[in-house]
């Protein structure tokens, strides 16, 4: 053997070794697991860790419970499968060419699983960097927590655990059923999706320490559907004490009239309804029944009926307006914002909301606009289009973006880190964020120059 063999053994050997010393085997809820090397080496992802049982069998329509414990170290390589949904590729519209053109994940009831962006350096070690949990959107019926919009190394090199997490979607998560309210009246029948949010929560509260994170500064941030959750969870008495920031991105505010909602009662006959004409008459048939036909089931329902969160006596006591008015939502800084291109109302109800905390002498409220048209054709700022910049994630997309787009994606990753490390989106020593005030009605504005 030529020395200079054994000089590149020897290198591999160490390099080996010192690769184990930066990801070392955790042992979190449920068991043993350890992470890949990311993307950028400096970072480890653990992919498809699971923070639930899997909602299967006689767990379909129940609260999420404890992960099932496995044997052995668990190598956290491969996504956990995507909520039961339709394909991506079958829409054909403009938001495949967007989000979905590089094909399905696997689809499953079993979902429950979430995916973890760490300094290398940062796990096992009582660095305490701050965590941001993510949570998709889709309308409540489609979506995934590693779309390809998403990824966190560019968070974690800025020094903040990223989380992103799966959650029960359409008719798996958001059915509401007389029968299922009696049988479990006190888990929030008919919210199990919203259930599995909660969950994921307390999960990083109780394990995010073993990866270097702090359990006592957590923010959460979602967008449309998402940013839906994430007003839920601020009001909700199952999370909002677990919350120490939240960003709530294409959602909308408060509205100017309170409309009345469909109670959760008037919705279950709905929803009973709808199973009795499809033959389901009964829990029991409603859970033997095959995931692809409830899913079948779900495309041809009436265009009233619709899957998702409801009030209920329990996580989801009233809607986020009533909720800002009374005060009863986390009193957390909150940055808020949307697109130029979405839905035209939500900067009046963003404003409302901005201004109401600051009457109630509240912690800060931040406000922002993506107003940079994506290059490539004539869409705009239209809803979503952030997400290539404020994952920095650019390099997938199929748009022919400049410099200037890359230098705008390095500048709303540092506010989104910087908001998930101290509640502030400045960079530090800088003042070019104010609080929102309806005396400056101050928006950051988002584009190139």
């Amino acid at each position: 053997m030529t020395l200079r063999n054994i000089c590149l053994i020897s290198l591999l050997a160490l390099a080996a070794c010192c690769g184990q010393q930066n990801n070392p085997v955790l042992t979190i809820e449920g068991g043993q697991i350890q992470g890949v090397v990311s993307n950028d080496p400096s970072v480890l992802v653990y992919k498809g860790v699971p923070f639930a049982a899997a909602p299967v069998g006689d767990l379909r329509w129940k609260a999420p419970q404890p992960v099932t414990p496995w044997k052995g170290v668990r190598i956290a390589d491969t996504w956990g499968a995507a909520a039961i949904q339709n394909s991506g590729k079958a829409t054909g519209d403009f938001y495949f060419k967007e989000f979905y053109a590089d094909g399905d994940p696997q689809f499953s009831e079993d979902c429950l699983y979430l995916n973890i962006w760490t300094p290398a350096n940062a796990v096992a070690s009582d660095k305490k960097l701050p965590v941001a949990m993510w949570i998709h959107g889709g309308a409540y019926d489609h979506g995934y927590g590693y779309e390809i919009t998403m990824d966190g190394d560019a968070w974690a090199k800025r020094g903040v655990i990223l989380v992103t997490i799966n959650y029960r979607v359409g008719i798996f998560g958001f059915l509401a059923h007389p029968d299922l309210i009696a049988e479990d009246p006190k888990s929030a029948p008919g919210n199990y999706g919203t259930l599995d949010q909660i969950a994921a929560l307390q999960w990083i509260k109780n394990n995010i320490a073993q990866f270097g994170g702090d359990p006592s500064n957590i923010t959460i941030l979602g967008q449309s559907a998402g940013a839906a959750s994430i007003k839920n969870l601020v009001m909700s008495p199952l999370s909002k004490k677990l919350i120490s920031h939240a960003i709530i991105q294409s959602g909308g505010g408060i509205d100017e009239q309170v409309l009345p909602e469909q109670s959760l009662t008037e919705f279950a006959t709905d929803c009973k309804t709808f199973m009795d004409e499809n033959g389901l008459t009964d829990v029991a048939k409603m859970r033997a029944a095959s995931a692809d036909d409830l899913l079948k089931i779900f495309n041809n329902k009436p265009q009233q009926l619709r899957f998702r969160p409801h009030y209920d006596s329990v996580n989801i006591p009233y809607g986020f307006t009533a909720a800002t008015f009374d005060g009863t939502i986390a009193n957390v800084p909150y940055m808020i914002g949307y697109c130029a291109n979405d839905n035209p109302t939500m900067g009046a109800g963003i404003q409302r909301f901005a201004t109401e905390r600051k009457k109630q002498h509240a912690k800060p409220v931040y406000t922002y606009l993506f107003a940079r048209p994506l290059p490539g054709d004539d869409a705009g700022s239209f809803h979503s289009s952030e997400l290539w910049f404020m994952f920095h994630t650019l390099d997938r997309a199929w748009r022919p973006f400049t410099e200037a787009d890359y230098a705008l994606a390095d500048k709303m990753t540092d506010a989104w880190t910087n908001f998930a490390k101290t509640g502030d989106p400045n960079n530090p020593g800088s003042t070019d964020w104010k609080p929102y005030d309806p005396e400056n009605d101050f928006t950051f504005v988002f584009d190139v120059k």
